[in-house]
């Protein structure tokens, strides 16, 4: 197998030398990603044909539940799991160096914020907390070590999340999942200064909202709040980051791109909604290029907006590959 590009190199990939990268690791991954090898053959297309990352064909992101998607073979150090709120079954990340994503997650975030040492994490993620596995929490309590603060993790205790927020003698930065801040916010009030950072998660729980409801609810009770979301999911090792307009900005290793919402083989490059292909170059030891079940809207300057999922009727080319 190839050598890959080290974590660090990927850091350093800019719209110069994107493609060179993104081609370089296709190539790699369409030999020795089991997974991603087949699909190629199953679709007809002959990774020694592309040319450009915006003929990279996508993986299905269903993929993931059904089969170990790895380039090469190795021990993992972690595996990432997902919810399955549809009972359609968990979405598998075989993390080959936690540190990579640990160090990943930390540089994408410090460039957002400056150093984060300046701040205190804290945590208002129930249902993440409640199943093991979860990337997101495991990136919320290593930023919580890096800053060498005692973790602070909340359920339904909204009290002592409260009294954490007055008290602390830093900036806060809250992660938190949509439906606990929303609860949180009907009892509480703060006139602080502090940055939320909701990560969606309403289904199941509360009536689905827009994004701009939960904003608009989040600001009622917390005026002074910069609010922000991230975007991430079980699949990818890196996260964007919204700015207040509710528009993603990605890092530069992590591209986002539209496609037809029932066919990952058809691009589509105009500023309506679409289905979402993300390339994520950090995922060197997975498959970095992904077809998603998430419909938004893609910008010129690159930024994008999440408006919601796909029904959960499998995208074509899935069914190829059921075992």
């Amino acid at each position: 197998m190839m050598r890959l590009p080290s974590i660090e190199t990927i850091w350093s990939v800019s719209a110069h030398n994107f493609n060179a990268i993104a081609l370089e690791i296709f190539q790699n991954q369409a030999k020795y990603n089991t997974v991603y090898a087949e699909y190629l053959q199953l679709i007809d297309k002959q990774p020694k044909r592309i040319e450009h990352f915006t003929q990279i064909p996508f993986l299905p992101i269903s993929l993931f539940k059904t089969h170990r998607v790895t380039t090469g073979d190795f021990d993992s150090e972690r595996i990432f799991e997902s919810s399955s709120t549809t009972g359609m079954g968990v979405s598998r990340h075989y993390v080959r160096h936690l540190a990579d994503y640990h160090s990943n997650s930390l540089h994408i975030i410090n460039n957002l914020f400056g150093d984060i040492s300046q701040y205190e994490i804290l945590g208002l993620l129930p249902n993440y907390l409640e199943r093991s596995n979860s990337s997101l929490v495991e990136m919320v309590r290593f930023f919580m070590n890096q800053n060498k603060q005692e973790e602070a993790f909340y359920l339904y205790n909204h009290q002592e999340l409260y009294n954490r927020i007055l008290h602390s003698s830093k900036p806060i930065i809250l992660f938190g999942v949509s439906f606990a801040l929303l609860d949180f916010a009907k009892t509480y009030t703060l006139d602080l200064p502090i940055t939320i950072i909701e990560t969606g998660g309403m289904k199941g729980r509360k009536k689905e909202m827009t994004k701009e409801e939960v904003y608009a609810e989040l600001k009622s009770s917390f005026p002074k709040a910069t609010i922000r979301s991230e975007y991430g999911m079980t699949e990818l090792l890196s996260q964007a980051y919204s700015d207040e307009r509710m528009k993603y900005t990605a890092p530069p290793w992590m591209k986002v791109l539209p496609r037809d919402d029932t066919d990952p083989l058809t691009s589509n490059y105009t500023d309506r909604s679409a289905a979402l292909n993300i390339i994520d170059l950090a995922n060197l030891n997975t498959c970095c290029f992904i077809a998603t079940d998430d419909i938004g809207t893609i910008y010129p300057d690159g930024t994008f907006e999440v408006k919601g999922r796909l029904d959960q009727a499998d995208i074509r080319g899935c069914s190829l590959m059921v075992v």
